[in-house]
């Protein structure tokens, strides 16, 4: 009866540390996931500043694009002598 009970205890330590060792895998990929998730997380962020900055931008470039600036000068003529002489 203690081979037998040797046995079992040593299929009892084995299923025991198969258990740890699901335990370790799960915990992980846990923290895996967690890296990934926060990666993904600031790429995202990063991407809708960039669509903000475009967005931004055309939206300066539409409103610049309407308006027209003139500029008039004036002269004063002197006619005295019958001649259009610019001063």
């Amino acid at each position: 009866m203690s081979i037998k009970s040797d046995k079992e205890e040593i299929e009892d330590i084995k299923h025991q540390v198969e258990e740890i060792q699901e335990e370790s895998l799960a915990l992980e990929l846990i923290k895996d996931y967690k890296k990934q998730s926060k990666r993904q997380f600031i790429i995202i962020l990063v991407i809708l500043g960039m669509w903000f900055a475009t967005i931004g931008y055309l939206v300066y470039v539409l409103n610049d694009i309407g308006v027209e600036t003139t500029t008039t000068e004036t002269y004063d003529m002197n006619t005295e002598n019958g001649n259009n002489n610019f001063k």
